[in-house]
């Protein structure tokens, strides 16, 4: 499913008012568009932001923000108070606004201008006083946004709007995503079942069942021709093993895999989903599990969970987006082996299906049996996970509301080579170490399946979590189980409180 960034934009308005007169309002727009023409040209922001103007009345402002939510390509809001702006007339505005939201406050100019400074520079140049009436109110209102403060100029400034806005095109793409799932749940299996009903409302995505049986009717419709192309691909991006080779014993398996590959595509095109799941319980029809192809089709963007794993699909699509044309990778994963020693590490794996984008070789396709399933040998790319810092995430349903959970944590590579493992993994030192870690991750109640992703930091999340209005707990250098206790209770205190409130 293909990600677009120049499908969105944001829209960046000024706050000011009536009071300052015609020439100071006119100041006020040739600063605004001279920020947001800098901000555009900087590259470093991934959608384009389009000036809307200084309002400078109620009625402005709620015109405005209505306009916003017909957009189609409006994906959030930049606000900017230039001069002081009565935050009373940004109530009616606030109140029907549903686009996401940053706050932005920072000036035109960098410096004092010490010697020239007077009363009509201090008038114009009011985002110390304005912002901060903004402030309030959206406070009062208990209106989700995001405040980022700083000179407009500086990388920061720009780097952490930039996260904002990756994070509002996800959500965007969360509103429309469809998620084909290939089977149901693993048999007896809770933590990655859930409430669809409630996952639409919370975060607008659509869970659909599809028959395997439809799935195998098109694979049925695959032609020879369009497997050697398939092949050949393969030939271009893999190391093959003997077995896997033209000449091998096992490359009929490889074959099947491409015919799986080329009718999964079709039937997630056709259906138009952006996710998908997979159950070996749930094959018929099929010569094996699909595993080389959902490892491809996470490589292009598109978000996968095994086992019936709806969640972590949707998970995986939404990081996907977030992380596109960043570096690192992000990929499904599973937690397998413990190595207690010095800190501790987790072996992070799965029966096949890693994604390549975050392989520190160039991937190697082999064949090899599956102890479960009950299929044909199937096709896997097998290589292990590159170094870095990199952060696990997964969102659980703990009934009264979704908890999103993440974990930074330190890929290494491992101790040793791994040559009875035909499986693609990842070695972890999780932060801040693993006892502390899994303990947190147990007691938060956090799942086997994780999306983890190398391009992207706990500042996506936070912003994410804000917009959804969604749980975020996190696990970091500074977490103590003591700590993480308590922050479980008092959670668990606001979210009864908050729903007894609203009912």
């Amino acid at each position: 499913m293909p990600i677009n960034f120049e499908q969105k934009e944001i829209w960046f308005i000024t706050g000011s008012q009536l009071l300052y007169g015609d020439e100071t309002i006119r100041e006020v727009n040739r600063h605004s568009s001279f920020i947001v023409d800098g901000l555009n040209q900087s590259g470093i922001l991934p959608l384009k932001i389009v000036y809307q103007g200084t309002v400078l009345s109620a009625t402005e402002i709620s015109e405005k923000f209505r306009t916003a939510n017909k957009s189609s390509t409006c994906a959030g809001i930049i606000v900017w108070m230039h001069t002081f702006s009565p935050a009373k007339m940004w109530i009616g505005g606030l109140k029907s606004l549903q686009k996401p939201l940053l706050h932005l406050h920072t000036q035109f100019q960098r410096e004092i201008p010490w010697r020239e400074i007077d009363m009509d520079y201090m008038n114009l140049n009011q985002s110390a006083h304005g912002d901060r009436e903004f402030g309030y109110m959206t406070s009062r209102m208990r209106k989700a946004r995001k405040v980022v403060a700083g000179y407009w100029e500086n990388i920061d400034v720009r780097e952490r709007i930039a996260v904002w806005m990756r994070v509002c095109f996800a959500w965007e793409d969360a509103q429309k995503m469809k998620i084909l799932r290939f089977g149901d749940n693993m048999n007896n299996v809770a933590v990655t079942d859930g409430d669809k009903i409630e996952a639409e409302l919370k975060f607008g995505y659509h869970i659909d069942y599809c028959p395997v049986g439809d799935l195998a009717e098109i694979v049925d419709t695959v032609t020879e021709q369009e497997i050697n192309h398939l092949v050949e691909e393969y030939e271009s991006l893999y190391t093959f093993s003997a077995e896997a080779g033209k000449s091998g014993t096992k490359h009929q398996q490889v074959r099947e895999a491409a015919r799986i590959e080329i009718a999964l595509r079709r039937i997630l095109k056709q259906k138009e989903a952006s996710a998908f799941t997979t159950n070996f319980d749930a094959l018929h029809g099929l010569n094996q599990l699909p595993g080389l192809a959902s490892q491809r089709l996470m490589n292009e963007g598109y978000g996968f969970g095994a086992e019936g794993d709806w969640k972590t699909a949707a998970l995986v699509r939404t990081m996907k987006v977030m992380s596109s044309g960043l570096s690192g990778g992000t990929s499904f994963l599973e937690d397998y082996v413990y190595h207690f020693k010095g800190e501790g590490a987790v072996l992070q794996a799965h029966m096949l299906e890693i994604c390549p984008s975050i392989a520190a070789q160039k991937p190697r396709l082999e064949v090899h049996p599956l102890g479960i399933g009950g299929k044909a040998d199937p096709a896997r790319l097998v290589f292990t996970a590159h170094e870095g810092y990199g952060v696990a995430v997964t969102v659980v349903d703990m009934g009264n509301r979704f908890r999103m959970i993440l974990n930074e944590a330190d890929c290494v590579l491992p101790e040793a080579d791994l040559p009875k493992l035909p499986v693609a993994r990842a070695f972890w030192i999780p932060r801040p170490n693993l006892t502390v870690s899994a303990e947190a991750w147990i007691l938060a109640g956090g799942t086997h399946h994780t999306s983890f992703s190398f391009a992207l930091t706990p500042e996506y999340f936070d912003d994410y979590a804000e917009i959804a209005d969604m749980e975020l707990l996190k696990i970091g250098n500074a977490t103590t189980t003591e700590m993480f206790k308590k922050e479980l209770r008092f959670n668990e205190v606001y979210y009864l409180l908050n729903r007894a409130v609203q009912s």
